[in-house]
C-alpha cells in the first residue's frame, strides 16, 4: 500500500484519505461510472422493493451460518484454541494483496483449520486496482498456493469507500472480472463472491449486480453494518436490519449475475473507551454489555431471515471491536460467552418463525426436537416463568426466578416436553 494510502494498524483498516485534491480529481475522472450507478439504481430500486414480499425464504444450514473473522497473524495459536472453544465451523480470514509474502504463514494457519470452512477475503490496494496484469499474476499465485484450503474467495472489500482504493463501481467491476476470468480458464472449481459494498448504500450494490460486464458471482458479499443506528432493530430511512436484508436478498435473486447466495462478511459494533482501536468515533461506540446484546440480536434477526447463508463476526481478537480484548494480555469480553452459547444452542437448530408484536420479539426453532424460544423486548416487560420452562441468560446461566424480566438481553427459553 503506497501513499497517499496508509494502513491503520489500530483499527485494521485504511486511514482516512487526507489528500482532498487527489480524491476530487479521481472522482471527477470516474463521473461516467457514478452516472451509471445513479441510472441503474433508479431502475432497480422500485422493481426490487415491489418484489420484496414475493421472494421466498430458503433453508439456511445453521452449521455454516455462524462464521468468525480471525487474523492469522494475531495470536494465531491462541486463536485456534478460542475457535475450538466457540465451536464455529466457518471462519473468515483476510489477506492483503500488498503482503503476499505472508502466504506461507496463512497456508499453515489454514491447514490447522481444515475442519472448518474458510472464506478468504482478498483486500485490494490502489496498485492492484490500476495494474490489472499485476492483479492477475498475484491472484493466480493465491489461488494456486491455497488450492483446496479455501471454500470461498471474497474478491475485494468495502468498494464504496475511497480510502480502500476504489473510486467507482466500474473500477471494481474490472477488478472482479480479472478474478472471474482466472476462475473460468484455470480454476474452475473455486467459488468467488463479490460486490463488497459496506453499509446501507445499495445504489452501489445495484451497479455491481446489474451491468454489462461479462462475469458472474457464486454469491454476493455484503458488509452490512448498522452500528451507526444503534440497535439492530433501529431504522434508517424506514428500514431496519431485517428490511435491509430482505431488500439486499431480493436484488441478489433478481440479478442474473449471481447465484442465490448471500454472505454478510463483516458486522460489529465499536466499543467505548477503546480509542484509537475503535474504527469509528466515540459517538458511535457502545458499552461491552450493549455490544454483546446487539451482537446476539443481529445474529438472530439475520438467521430468522433465512436469506443469509453465512454471517461473519468481525472479529475474534480486536481491542476496539472484537470478542477478545488484546491490549493487556487476552481478555474475553462478555460477548465471547454470548457468542459461544448462541453457537452451542443454534448450530444444529431448525428455524421455525420469528414473531414480533409491539417491540416484543420471539425467535422460535427446534433443537434436537425440542422447542426453543428466544425472547427479547425493546421495552422492559415481564413474563411468568412457567413450570415447563427451562430458562437461560444470554451467557448460559440458568434462571429460576418466578418472574422473568424481558428486555434488551435475550433469554433462551426451552419448552419442556410435558407441556
Amino acid at each position: 500500500m503506497k501513499k497517499p494510502f496508509e494502513w491503520d494498524e489500530y483499527s485494521d483498516q485504511p486511514a482516512q484519505l487526507k489528500d482532498r485534491v487527489f480524491k476530487t480529481k479521481m472522482r471527477k475522472r470516474e463521473f461516467f461510472s457514478f452516472f451509471k450507478t445513479f441510472l441503474i439504481s433508479l431502475f432497480v430500486f422500485p422493481i426490487s422493493i415491489i418484489a420484496m414480499p414475493y421472494i421466498r425464504r430458503k433453508h439456511v444450514a445453521s452449521k455454516s451460518f455462524f462464521s468468525m473473522g480471525v487474523d492469522y497473524q494475531r495470536e494465531s495459536i491462541e486463536s485456534l484454541k478460542l475457535l475450538d472453544e466457540l465451536g464455529v465451523e466457518r471462519i473468515l480470514v483476510r489477506l492483503k494483496l500488498w503482503e503476499l509474502d505472508t502466504i506461507p504463514e496463512l497456508k499453515e494457519f489454514l491447514k490447522k483449520n481444515k475442519k472448518r470452512k474458510v472464506i478468504l477475503k482478498i483486500l485490494q490496494d490502489r496498485e492492484h486496482i490500476k495494474d490489472l496484469e499485476l492483479l492477475e499474476r498475484d491472484l493466480r499465485a493465491i489461488f494456486a498456493s491455497l488450492d483446496r484450503l479455501v471454500d470461498i474467495y471474497e474478491i475485494g472489500s468495502t468498494i464504496n469507500r475511497a480510502k480502500w482504493g476504489f473510486f467507482s463501481v466500474d473500477e471494481y467491476n474490472r477488478f472482479y472480472k480479472v478474478a472471474y476470468d482466472l476462475k473460468k480458464c484455470e480454476f474452475k472449481h473455486i467459488k468467488l463472491i463479490g460486490s463488497g459494498v459496506i453499509d446501507f448504500e445499495f445504489h452501489f450494490l445495484a451497479h455491481t449486480l446489474f451491468n454489462f460486464f461479462n462475469y458472474k458471482y457464486d454469491g454476493v458479499a455484503s458488509l452490512l453494518y448498522v452500528d451507526r443506528r444503534g440497535a439492530p432493530e433501529n431504522t434508517q430511512l424506514g428500514f431496519n436490519l431485517s428490511d435491509k436484508i430482505a431488500w439486499l436478498s431480493t436484488m441478489v435473486w433478481l440479478s442474473l449475475k449471481s447465484k442465490h447466495a448471500l454472505h454478510i462478511t463483516e458486522a460489529n459494533w465499536p466499543i467505548s473507551n477503546t480509542a484509537p482501536y475503535a474504527p469509528t468515533s466515540e459517538f458511535e461506540c457502545v458499552s461491552e454489555k450493549l455490544y454483546a446484546e446487539y451482537m446476539l440480536r443481529y445474529h438472530l434477526l439475520a438467521f430468522a431471515s433465512q436469506q443469509v447463508d453465512s454471517l461473519s463476526w468481525h472479529q475474534l481478537i480486536a481491542a476496539g471491536y472484537g470478542l477478545v480484548d488484546n491490549r493487556e494480555g487476552l481478555r474475553k469480553r462478555e460477548a465471547f460467552e454470548v457468542y459461544r452459547f448462541m453457537v452451542d444452542n443454534l448450530k444444529d437448530a431448525q428455524f421455525l418463525r420469528l414473531d414480533i408484536k409491539r417491540g416484543y420479539y420471539i425467535f422460535q426453532c427446534l433443537v434436537e426436537n425440542k422447542l426453543l424460544q428466544i425472547h427479547w423486548s425493546l421495552k422492559d416487560t415481564t413474563l411468568k416463568n412457567e413450570e415447563y420452562f427451562s430458562v437461560y441468560s444470554m451467557t448460559g446461566l440458568a434462571i429460576q426466578d418466578k418472574t422473568l424480566n424481558i428486555g434488551s438481553s435475550p433469554l433462551y427459553i426451552y419448552i419442556n416436553d410435558s407441556v
